[in-house]
């Protein structure tokens, strides 16, 4: 009734406006109810590591639980450099609003995703692209699943 996808590696992100270079890892992805209403969720620790500040943060994606539960459910925590305490906890639905709880006692909410606006991809035309760029190594699988 579902299928699992381990996503392995890091990813790479720069701020070119900060000078800042951040890693992170991924979250494992679930297709679930597969033969009924499919629907999406994510499952796993991840982390965001940035050399250049210290600042790191643990993020776990909670799994819906086969009774009762909420889905798409995440908490993370943010450390600044050399510190075993968070400064700011994180809790809420990934693909809904997210709180923070800083250390001074502060609650604030930290990001609304159903507020922020849709921002259509660039990519270059797949004539454009090389033989083994995403979208043009996957066209004839999108063209048949369209």
């Amino acid at each position: 009734m579902s299928i699992g996808v381990h996503n392995i590696g890091q990813g790479c992100v720069t701020c070119l406006d900060y000078d800042e270079h951040y890693i992170l890892t991924f979250p494992n992805g679930y297709g679930r109810s597969i033969l009924t209403v499919p629907w999406i969720e994510l499952g796993g620790e991840c982390s965001i590591n940035c050399s250049k500040t210290g600042y790191n943060a643990s993020i776990v994606f909670h799994t819906k639980p086969f009774y009762g539960g909420k889905k798409h459910r995440i908490t993370a925590e943010i450390f600044s450099p050399n510190d075993k305490k968070p400064f700011c906890s994180i809790e809420g639905e990934w693909n809904g609003v997210m709180y923070a709880k800083y250390t001074t006692g502060e609650n604030a909410v930290f990001i609304d995703t159903k507020k922020m606006p849709t921002i259509k991809k660039k990519v270059r035309k797949l004539e454009d692209q090389d033989d083994f760029e995403s979208r043009c190594l996957w066209k004839d699988v999108t063209y048949n699943l369209k």
